[in-house]
């Protein structure tokens, strides 16, 4: 006789043989935890390394802000092909410039009110510059799949539809050292995990 977990597994097959292969997710929720006070928690990237493409670039643009002389958000999580766009909110010009191997790029000058867009299209991490206000710096991570988060300021993250089946997640932060861990994604449902990161490598 088949065990209720072995037929619930059958029934979602079946189901995504029919319906498609969206039918065949689950999701990943965890939480953040560091012990470093000067850490902020949605600075981190949480992502899951092991699923390749290719996929489908993301139809709307992301947006990384420039205001009172900061970029904004610190860091920015995006999809390889992912068009970003850098509007200036502040009432001076700016330049977002980049020598990362990951992307190397220069917008040149321009002025408050207006945008320049950049597509990062391969992996990795990209710090970003401006040449005209030196105390200016950010980051963009860009991953290789869909199935990435950015945690809340209190830690906690969640990662939807991910393909069933035990998956590799990674952790980046700008200073802290990034840690992985296995994680078994079900069919249907929802896997739980933490990340406890410690300011020293172990």
């Amino acid at each position: 006789m088949m065990r209720p977990t072995e037929n619930k597994t059958l029934l979602a097959v079946v189901a995504g043989l029919v319906l498609g292969p969206a039918v065949l997710a689950g999701n990943i929720e965890g939480r953040v935890r560091t012990a470093d006070s000067k850490a902020e928690l949605s600075d981190f990237v949480i992502f899951v390394d092991d699923i390749e493409g290719p996929f489908p670039a993301p139809k709307e643009p992301a947006v990384m802000d420039q205001k009172n002389l900061q970029f904004i958000p610190h860091v920015l999580a995006v999809q390889a092909g992912t068009l970003v766009e850098f509007p200036n909110s502040d009432p001076v010009s700016h330049n977002v410039f980049s020598i990362s191997d990951a992307k190397r790029f220069n917008v040149g000058l321009y002025k408050s009110g207006t945008a320049r867009r950049v597509k990062f299209d391969r992996p990795g991490v990209v710090e970003l510059l401006c040449n005209v206000h030196l105390e200016m710096s950010a980051y963009i991570v860009v991953v290789k799949n869909p199935y990435f988060a950015q945690p809340k300021a209190d830690g906690t993250f969640r990662i939807a539809n991910v393909p069933p089946g035990r998956h590799r997640l990674r952790s980046w932060h700008q200073r802290l050292p990034a840690r992985e861990q296995e994680v078994e994604v079900p069919v249907e449902g929802t896997a739980q995990v933490l990340f406890e990161i410690s300011s020293k490598n172990q």
